[in-house]
């Protein structure tokens, strides 16, 4: 990931429920799952005040893009930015554009088309045609400025508040998982269709 410094790193969750598993992830940590919500646009901030960065998505099969945007636009991993970067310019040149025009803005984009299709074809997994349905969706929970836990997702209206984070938590903490990641395997009820990748510092000497 050329747009952050190398001590971030993604990191498999393996278990929401088991300690040890989850104590394998360094913290802070940055989440992103899957599943759908609603499209209508309700969100209108914007500016360096803005609780949380919010890009609303209208780049097909782009929400994985969209997610890591989502990751590392906010929280502790914003301060590990390559100055200079494409992400640096994308979060300068779009702080004080409302949602429509941030989302215009990552559209029409040429660096961000041509970063997001040099790492689809990198894969094994051939990247769908373009008119091809998307039956999946990334959200990223994040800590805002203010404090508070969010499920970010730009399929979605705006960003959706789930309370205060308190100070000694962390994104992986009981009380965080509880109202984000948990909640949407419990409605699940069995289905294994879930995925969940921290951002994370990456530990001294790695």
């Amino acid at each position: 990931m050329t747009w952050a410094s190398e001590k971030l790193g993604f990191y498999d969750a393996y278990s929401i429920d088991e300690p040890d598993l989850l104590a394998m992830i360094p913290r802070p940590t940055r989440v992103r799952e899957s599943d759908p919500g609603s499209k209508d646009l309700s969100y209108d901030g914007s500016g360096p005040d803005e609780p949380v960065v919010w890009y609303k998505q209208t780049i097909g099969h782009a929400c994985g893009l969209i997610a890591l945007l989502h990751s590392v636009s906010n929280g502790t991993a914003k301060s590990f930015i390559r100055t200079d970067s494409i992400l640096d310019k994308i979060l300068k040149e779009t702080q004080d554009l409302k949602p429509l025009q941030r989302a215009n803005y990552l559209y029409n984009s040429i660096d961000l088309e041509k970063a997001h299709m040099a790492a689809a074809v990198k894969g094994d997994t051939i990247a769908p045609a373009s008119e091809e349905p998307s039956g999946y969706h990334f959200i990223s929970f994040v800590k805002g400025q203010d404090g508070h836990l969010y499920d970010l997702e730009g399929g979605w209206g705006g960003p959706v508040d789930r309370g205060t984070l308190d100070e000694g938590d962390y994104l992986l903490s009981n009380e965080a998982l509880e109202v984000t990641a948990r909640r949407f395997t419990k409605a699940a009820e069995g289905n294994l269709e879930f995925s969940i990748i921290a951002l994370a510092t990456v530990p001294d000497g790695t």
